[in-house]
């Protein structure tokens, strides 16, 4: 593919002036728009060592408001950032909505010079590139303007702009010994380029080879690029908020295959919990303080190994996380861990995706975090009380899957908890807690109104188990009308399932 362009386009200098007298007001007034419709922009400038990316980013940013744009060099990994998933440190880059975030390399690292350089495995190649399409999907589903621009020169250009750089003392550093490989083995690299122009091509991220030899050509180009793609999302963007205003769909989002239509589950996963379950006091003390020595000396081991654990916590209200997680957690070191309790988005957290609040606290490697409520509140309380649109309920189930295939993929032990209890237990731990001083400020006039809607949550709980519980995610759900009981099950499945993983490492 690549080798087929045509790299002799070039650009004088008075047609070049021309285009730019037009092209960059343009570009200037578009980003003004998008911060005013509430637009993020990621623009992923990729391709080939001197190909021009620093040269290129510096011509686009000459158009634009500095206040509203940051540039991400991206370069070999942190310590901090390997012990994530390779995609963390990009989903904690990720622009708010009005802004716009630039990206000197990118996300494609990890099957570019990566790969070439044989750090990205074979068997990690299919799954990294399943990630990338993933989270491409999620972002421009929420609105992201993504344009993905790949810089190509050829074998000989490279090599000349390669000697002229070494030329000079000021700009010799900027040429390496893996920069000379790469140009030596130009036609292994060009492969692997064309591989991933064509697996990652899509519709909704599609990619805009630059010519790049004649940098007047490629600079008029990349403002037309930028141009028209930020003129698309804006026309879209007013047709939706139009939309909004008249009181129709303002859902641009087309309806995906596999969406489920507005029948009722037919399958009930909560009705098969047995709620009698319990345990004596004597039975609970004594599987306890048991249960607990073993958590102890695993998390230790955990850190030993480097193996990060994300539990996450889901239930009826009172139905008994707070209790589990104390239980959990008592004998575990506090520096290794970290309860997020998940209230509504702030003001900063609604500027982004969804996901996003989640992913920059997820732990490293070696820790654990447990969130006390999840992503899932996209599917259960946003969903039923219209904070979301059904389309973006829909499509969450899939991207809530990919986040958790990430996280295992990059070692994680993930697992996720329903507390189950019946309606007439809650009710008598809601009247407990208002005859309780101490315990009063946990009930609120929210927690009976939402008893009302018992059975739209429950239909939603119920899909969200059949749809979202895999074999590197588990939902457990427990039974809980037994305090007891519900406590020892959580400690108990963790417990095992960390001894599980252990021992395969």
């Amino acid at each position: 593919m690549l080798e087929q362009l045509d790299l002799t386009k070039t650009m004088g200098k008075d047609e070049y002036r021309e285009k730019m007298q037009k092209l960059m007001p343009e570009v200037s007034m578009l980003q003004r728009e998008c911060k005013e419709l509430g637009i993020p922009i990621m623009i992923a400038f990729e391709g080939y060592d001197a190909a021009g990316k620093g040269v290129q980013i510096s011509e686009l940013i000459k158009a634009l408001d500095p206040r509203g744009f940051e540039v991400h060099a991206v370069k070999t990994e942190t310590e901090e950032e390997k012990m994530h998933p390779f995609l963390w440190r990009f989903w904690t880059k990720m622009p708010p909505k009005g802004r716009i975030a630039i990206y000197d390399s990118s996300w494609y690292r990890k099957v570019l010079i990566d790969r070439f350089d044989g750090k990205t495995k074979k068997g990690e190649l299919a799954k990294a590139y399943e990630s990338i399409c993933a989270f491409e999907e999620q972002i421009t589903s929420d609105g992201m303007a993504l344009i993905k621009i790949f810089l190509t020169i050829d074998k000989k250009e490279q090599k000349k702009r390669f000697k002229k750089l070494k030329e000079s003392k000021e700009t010799a550093w900027r040429v390496g010994k893996d920069d000379l490989k790469r140009n030596k083995e130009f036609e292994r690299y060009q492969s692997i380029n064309d591989e991933m122009l064509l697996r990652t091509d899509t519709e909704y991220a599609p990619w805009n080879v630059v010519e790049a030899v004649d940098k007047r050509f490629a600079a008029a180009k990349i403002y037309s690029i930028v141009a028209k793609s930020l003129k698309e999302k804006v026309k879209t963007a007013r047709a939706q908020r139009k939309a909004a205003e008249d009181g129709g769909d303002a859902s641009v989002f087309p309806k995906r295959a596999g969406d489920m239509d507005d029948r009722r589950m037919g399958e009930s996963i909560l009705s098969k919990a047995d709620l009698s379950l319990s345990y004596t006091k004597e039975e609970y003390k004594e599987r306890l303080g048991r249960l607990q020595k073993k958590m102890e000396k695993l998390h230790g081991e955990l850190y030993r190994r480097r193996i990060p654990v994300v539990l996450g916590f889901e239930g009826w209200d009172a139905g008994g996380k707070g209790g589990a997680i104390k239980r959990l957690t008592e004998k575990m070191d506090p520096r290794g861990y970290v309860v997020h309790p998940t209230a509504s988005p702030n003001d900063i957290e609604r500027q982004h995706h969804y996901l996003w609040r989640f992913w920059t606290d997820m732990p490293k490697a070696g820790h654990v975090t447990i969130f006390d409520r999840t992503w899932y509140g996209r599917v259960m309380v946003e969903r039923i009380e219209g904070f979301c649109t059904e389309q973006e309920w829909k499509r969450a189930y899939k991207e809530i899957n990919s986040m958790e295939r990430d996280l295992a993929d990059a070692g994680a032990v993930v697992l996720k908890f329903w507390m189950q209890i019946d309606k007439d237990e809650q009710e008598r731990r809601f009247k407990a807690r208002q005859e309780n001083p101490e315990k009063q400020w946990k009930i609120t006039d929210e927690d009976w109104r939402n008893r009302e809607k018992w059975d739209q949550y429950e239909e939603a709980v119920n899909e969200m188990l059949i749809r979202t519980s895999t074999p590197y995610a588990p939902w457990v759900v427990v039974e809980g009308n037994s305090k007891y009981y519900a406590r020892i099950k959580v400690l108990e499945t963790v417990v095992k399932t960390i001894e599980e993983r252990l021992k395969k490492d």
